[in-house]
């Protein structure tokens, strides 16, 4: 079996990626060992194109355009053309893309397209509360239209991208995002005292600001607490940067006692993620909507007291007191208490975390995944093709 996966954020040293290529990186390698081909097609983030093998994986990276306006023409041929080439050579029984990847993918016989919801436009439109994109809106439906089955990888993110789009009655899997508890596991390090640490992209959707304001709270309580911020930057469509939008409305508002305890960190390499787990006392991620979120059950997984959102998959991914804790990422002083509750009950608290790992490994447990995959991958193909 040959499995093309089409995504510009496949992770590359010294440039930052988001989820998509996280998770996409972690089920591609995963693949190769079970005897997988896997290839991975996207934009480079340099103007030129690259091809490499690591880990098994077949990566190649293009050149993006730079004709104004219709740039997105000139990328999707050049994608086309590369799935032409490497069908040709190897040929591909499943090309997989997120919501709007296969809107101008022109499909070849003998090939099945798979969409993955990781979360597209019309789903965090409603999410956001801002109007459909009517570009991104087409584009989306464009590519739904195309899709020959659907994986959603948590039961919010079916039910909320099916008010806006249909599934054609198209076969649909179930099967959350992978974690690899052998990369994230508990690792026996001193932890700071009252060490509060962010993953993840620094923007408003995943509750960065109100994280920040709820500090000040956190802080009269444990005055040596620290919050860490790793993750990268946001732009808005102007082109400025979320982070100095922080540093300029946000942080001077703190007081400098408060100021001088936030550190934001930028983005870091992937492998580093779990030492950064392993430093912290407590791990939140208040963010305002998710698909699933990977970084919640990552830091689990290492036995980490976790503060998620209690929108979205929340409460599909932790059980609250018992594995993890559950916000209102909208209140400051929510996200304030649950973080106190962790400094101030460390037993249990170290309890949750070691419960946290054993739900991790039955729900997101790698091999158990990957499984699920394949087993699915190959209840679309012919016989002959399996």
């Amino acid at each position: 079996m040959h499995i093309c996966f089409l995504t510009n954020e496949y992770p590359k040293e010294g440039f930052p990626h988001g989820g998509i290529g996280s998770f996409v990186k972690t089920l591609a390698v995963a693949l190769v060992k079970n005897g997988i081909r896997v290839s991975v097609v996207g934009l480079n983030y340099t103007s030129n194109n690259e091809e490499e093998t690591t880990d098994g994986v077949h990566i190649y990276r293009l050149k993006r355009s730079s004709v104004k306006i219709i740039s997105w023409y000139f990328n999707f041929k050049a994608i086309n053309k590369k799935i032409k080439e490497i069908h040709k050579e190897n040929p591909i029984d499943i090309v997989e893309a997120s919501e709007l990847g296969l809107a101008f993918i022109k499909k070849i016989k003998g090939i099945k397209y798979i969409i993955r919801l990781h979360g597209g436009h019309h789903f965090f439109a409603e999410g956001e509360n801002r109007k459909i994109n009517r570009w991104k809106g087409f584009q989306e439906k464009r590519s739904f239209g195309k899709s020959d089955a659907f994986i959603a990888v948590s039961q919010y993110v079916k039910k909320h991208t099916e008010k806006y789009l249909s599934y054609h009655n198209k076969p649909l899997a179930y099967i959350n995002n992978p974690i690899n508890t052998e990369l994230f596991q508990p690792i026996k390090t001193e932890v700071p005292d009252n060490r509060i640490v962010f993953v993840g992209t620094v923007c408003e959707k995943k509750g960065v600001r109100q994280l920040i304001q709820s500090f000040p709270f956190v802080k009269k309580a444990f005055p040596e607490a620290t919050l860490h911020i790793y993750g990268r930057d946001w732009f808005f469509p102007d082109g400025s940067s979320y982070v100095e939008m922080l540093r300029e409305k946000e942080l001077p508002l703190l007081g400098d006692a408060i100021l001088k305890a936030i550190y934001f960190h930028g983005a870091i390499p992937f492998a580093n993620i779990p030492q950064v787990y392993a430093n912290a006392s407590v791990c939140v991620f208040p963010s305002h909507i998710e698909t699933q979120g990977l970084v919640a059950p990552e830091a689990m997984a290492m036995e980490k007291a976790v503060v998620f959102t209690k929108l979205g998959p929340g409460p599909e991914t932790i059980q609250e007191y018992q594995t993890g804790l559950l916000c209102d990422p909208h209140s400051p002083e929510d996200i304030a208490d649950k973080i106190s509750w962790i400094f101030s009950n460390k037993e249990k608290a170290k309890a949750i975390g070691q419960a946290a790992r054993q739900s991790v490994l039955v729900k997101y447990g790698l091999a158990n995944i990957v499984h699920q995959n394949i087993d699915f991958f190959k209840s679309l193909l012919p016989k002959s093709n399996v």
